[in-house]
């Protein structure tokens, strides 16, 4: 007995003493709140840092987190995992400095899932990164938005003219260049001799994949968590260890699991636009997004339509036409500085928004400005653009690769629709010059030109964000041969100005727009390339040309003498087919259709007498008025007769009742491409038909469009038949004249 009691009882103690190391090893986040553990044991701590960095409660959660690893004293290491795109520059700064004051009281290791931008900023706070083969590290660089434009009000006062932006507009790109040289700094800094990459290179803003990063010495090693926290151990002189999560049950650092924000987004559908409501402007971002994230609406820009339909007077000096009229991405305001030289010179610029007011308004220009269209030019329009350059004006044409600007989903064809007929194509991508810049990269000097009227005496352009352009020998200005194109990715001079000669005239093509607005005009010879287009274009003069008179808002009576034949095109419920109307004698008419002849007798004044068409014959009490010519504004009239109507010599019993109004006035292309000054004219008539044994009334709604050099050239109409007031049948009907020939009788 005592034998096995004494055998239970040792099992007893055996299974309290793992039952012990059970509940010290499920509690031992307790050493974290500085608790006494029931044992003492080393700790390897884990901060968990995941999605983006835009929360300062949550920057806070990481802070704490790393300050209560740094005073426990049971916490030998810690090892931050990083899955994370970056965030706002202040909290990842935040973080970094954290970490880097951490890294002065224990060991610290990165384990990347990702690491990029900012994410890749607090990478670099660590001893040792270690990563996945597939990780994607690196993307060094920075995003900046600048500030607004600022209104000034008089009821809301400022002390100074960057109290409220903060920033100068022009000096942003050099701010951004300098938390550049932070960021790539500290990496410079932190990796030391194990850096492959030339500064240049590394900040290029380029993405790296694990094994990749190990190559180029942006990361160590190739390994899990586990692993990291063994590295972790190591350099702790740790070799029995407890992994234990740092941050506080149930709160996660930066974002959940699902790679979810304080905006509730995953990252990698989060956009610029969001961000910038979270973190107003001016505002600097250590992130990645993807490409998407970036886009911009593609509303137009506002017009200020100010040809208001109507040519711009004719002077000495041309007008200046900037066409809208294509879907044109491009604000008003942007050739404001062009518009007040050309004004001071007695130039007007006007704005069209439709297509008939810049092609009215070519002939008393001196230039005309295509900027940014959405919608291609088709022949005909550049046909008209071509002669208007072939009598000795100006096309100037602009293009700028910035999303601002363009259309995303077709962002060339539109411009390249015109480009192309002149023999030029705006190109893809944009350049950029990593060496010799203003500020950025993309923000590239122009030092190299042809002497063309445009670009003479110029010695330095500033251009933003610009494309270059295909010719054969139209370039006249050039960047350096160390620039490259964002497309090709290849090395060489680029052509952002063509300049072509066509007689007497100019066509001018620019791959940006920025340059000519302010501030950015002000820069280096910017606005002496300015100038020297308004020189140009106030030197023109154009043939003074009187105005079209207003039409007048009248139609008299048509002069269609004897002979006259006009070939219309019937439409009945989408089946179409030809009438041919003829005058036949001073007092009959012939109206001739594939299944159908009607002749219509008139009297001395051209009212209807009577009609008869194929075994029908319809004779009026009284004589049917014609329209009341001459046809003025809002004229109405009405009237009432009966008749009688013979089919297959049986005799029916008719009513006709006619409303009519004139309800405007306006030009109508007709099918043989001629344009008639038009009264419209509106019809209710109701003809009711007795046929003994029953009913037939028959409803028709018309627009007539009546002129005086042809009568009637369109019509459009609905009719609804009904037997004892049931309805049988309905169609649409519409007639289109496609040709007139006044013979003599």
């Amino acid at each position: 007995m005592d034998r096995e009691y004494s055998g239970l009882e040792k099992r007893l103690f055996v299974v309290l003493i793992i039952a012990s190391i059970i509940i010290v090893s499920g509690f031992a986040y307790l050493y974290l709140d500085g608790g006494k553990a029931p044992i003492e044991s080393s700790l390897i701590g884990v901060i968990d840092i995941d999605g983006a960095i835009i929360s300062v409660e949550e920057t806070d959660l990481i802070s704490d987190a790393i300050n209560r690893a740094i005073s426990n004293s049971s916490i030998k290491a810690v090892v931050i995992k990083i899955d994370s795109p970056g965030g706002f520059a202040h909290l990842v700064e935040q973080i970094y400095l954290d970490v880097l004051e951490l890294k002065q009281h224990k060991p610290v290791v990165a384990s990347v899932v990702t690491a990029l931008s900012g994410g890749y900023y607090i990478a670099v706070a660590a001893d040792l990164i270690v990563t996945h083969p597939s990780s994607m590290l690196g993307n060094i660089g920075v995003l900046g938005v600048a500030p607004e434009s600022y209104v000034p009000s008089e009821s809301n006062l400022d002390t100074g003219p960057y109290k409220v932006m903060g920033f100068s507009q022009l000096l942003f790109p050099f701010n951004i260049s300098n938390v550049l040289e932070n960021f790539a700094g500290a990496v410079e800094e932190s990796r030391g001799p194990r850096l492959e990459l030339s500064p240049s290179t590394l900040r290029r803003g380029m993405i790296y994949m694990g094994t990749e990063a190990i190559g180029v010495g942006l990361a160590d090693e190739i390994g899990s968590l586990q692993k990291a926290a063994q590295h972790a151990a190591a350099e702790a002189g740790v070799e029995t260890y407890t992994v234990v999560d740092v941050v506080s049950e149930g709160e996660a650092a930066g974002v959940s699991a699902s790679h979810q924000n304080a905006t509730g987004v995953p990252w990698r559908e989060m956009t610029l636009a969001t961000l910038n409501t979270l973190n107003p402007p001016p505002a600097i971002y250590y992130i990645y997004l993807p490409s998407t994230a970036y886009s911009f609406g593609n509303e137009t820009a506002v017009s200020t339509a100010d040809l208001n339909g109507e040519v711009l007077p004719a002077t000495k000096k041309g007008s200046v036409v900037v066409d809208l009229s294509h879907g044109n991405r491009v604000p008003p305001e942007a050739f404001h500085l062009l518009s007040a030289e050309l004004a001071m010179r007695g130039v007007v610029t006007g704005y069209g928004d439709t297509w008939d007011q810049v092609e009215s308004s070519l002939s008393s220009a001196a230039c005309l400005i295509v900027a940014a269209p959405t919608e291609p030019y088709t022949a005909d329009e550049f046909q008209a653009v071509k002669e208007f350059v072939s009598e000795g004006r100006i096309l100037l044409m602009f293009y700028d690769p910035a999303s601002e600007f363009n259309d995303a989903q077709a962002p060339l064809w539109p411009i390249n629709s015109l480009a192309n007929r002149w023999g030029l194509a705006f190109a893809r991508g944009y350049i950029y010059d990593e060496e010799d810049h203003y500020g950025l990269y993309r923000n590239i000097y122009v030092r190299d030109f042809e002497n063309t009227t445009v670009t003479r005496g110029l010695e330095c352009l500033v251009l933003f964000t610009a494309t270059h352009l295909h010719s054969t020998d139209s370039d006249a200005a050039w960047s350096s041969g160390d620039a490259y194109s964002s497309s090709s990715e290849r090395q060489g001079k680029y052509a952002p100005i063509s300049v072509i000669d066509k007689g007497n005239g100019t066509a001018v093509a620019f791959g940006d727009i920025t340059f000519i607005m302010e501030p950015y005009a002000y820069l280096e010879d910017n606005y002496d390339l300015i100038m020297n287009l308004v020189y140009r274009i106030a030197e023109i003069e154009v043939p003074d040309i009187e105005p079209e008179p207003e039409p007048e808002y009248n139609v008299t009576a048509p002069d269609l003498p004897v002979g006259t034949v006009k070939v219309y095109r019937e439409t009945i419920d989408g089946e179409e087919r030809d009438v041919l109307w003829t005058r036949s004698s001073e007092n009959q008419t012939w109206v001739e259709r594939p299944d159908s002849t009607t002749t219509y007798h008139f009297d001395e004044e051209g009212n209807l007498l009577s009609w008869e068409s194929d075994g029908m014959e319809q004779v009026y009490d009284d004589p049917v008025p014609d329209l009341p010519y001459p046809l003025t504004e809002d004229l109405g009239w009405a009237y009432r007769v009966g008749y009688n109507l013979t089919l297959d010599d049986d005799p029916w019993r008719g009513v006709l009742q006619h409303h009519g109004q004139v309800v405007g006035f306006e030009y109508v292309e007709a099918g043989d491409n001629e344009t008639y000054w038009c009264a419209k004219v509106s019809v209710v008539e109701t003809d009711e038909i007795d046929r003994i044994e029953d009913v037939l009334t028959i409803n028709s709604m018309e627009l007539l469009w009546v002129s005086q050099e042809a009568g009637l050239v369109k019509a459009e109409s609905d009719v609804t038949y009904y037997i004892d007031g049931d309805l049988v049948l309905e169609e649409s009907r519409s007639l289109l004249m496609v040709s007139i020939d006044k013979g003599e009788g």
